[in-house]
């Protein structure tokens, strides 16, 4: 949000860039950036991953070791995000293809997604209809996803979990979900540490 009060100069910098992929596909728990918002590593995961190893700690007296933590860009090419539902063109097309070899092959435990683009585009790679445009993925359908994704955790299969993007002060999201005066990122938090905790004997994510 501060880039609108930059100079025109910063405005017109390119995203930040990072790696198409960094970590190892092996670890049990994946992230899913827009690399349009590389930001949201810092923004959202680092204190909803406090609040995971908090809980984590209090609960086994151990911590997640996340140096493997598997984290890839949704595409290559940010030009090539969609912001209707008809825009999906060719070249998404082979990243989802590239994507769902992908997840065949190493079968993830827990895939994170931060905002609308990654989480639609998980759903594509899962063949999961009807199809939406990104825009449809607002903050209170991917709150009502993560509650679905959360009641329906199986440790067995690929569970897609999917967070917001940015989290407005205004507390309007906690609001609309009754989430009896925790902020997101302890709620969230705390729910995906709870399912983390349950299966800790599958996840070989402990520092040991």
């Amino acid at each position: 949000m501060s880039s609108l009060n930059e100079t025109n100069t910063t405005i017109s910098n390119p995203p930040e860039e990072i790696e198409r992929e960094t970590g190892d596909k092996s670890y049990p728990i994946w992230l899913l950036v827009n690399p349009k918002h590389p930001a949201v590593r810092h923004n959202i995961w680092a204190p909803v991953l406090a609040e995971i190893q908090e809980k984590v700690y209090r609960d086994l007296r151990t911590r997640i070791d996340t140096t493997k933590l598997y984290t890839r860009k949704v595409v290559s090419d940010s030009r090539i995000i969609p912001n209707t539902l008809n825009w999906w063109g060719t070249e998404l097309a082979k990243e989802i293809e590239l994507f769902r070899g992908i997840v065949v092959d190493y079968q993830p435990k827990i895939l994170i997604t931060f905002g609308s683009f990654p989480f639609e585009f998980v759903r594509r790679v899962y063949e999961i209809y009807p199809e939406k445009g990104p825009k449809f993925w607002g903050t209170s359908n991917l709150g009502d996803e993560f509650g679905k994704a959360i009641e329906n955790f199986d440790i067995t299969k690929t569970n897609r979990v999917p967070l917001l993007r940015r989290v407005v002060k205004s507390g309007r999201f906690i609001e609309d979900h009754n989430y009896y005066g925790e902020n997101y990122f302890q709620y969230v938090g705390k729910k995906v540490a709870e399912k983390i905790i349950d299966n800790k004997d599958s996840l070989d994510i402990w520092i040991k």
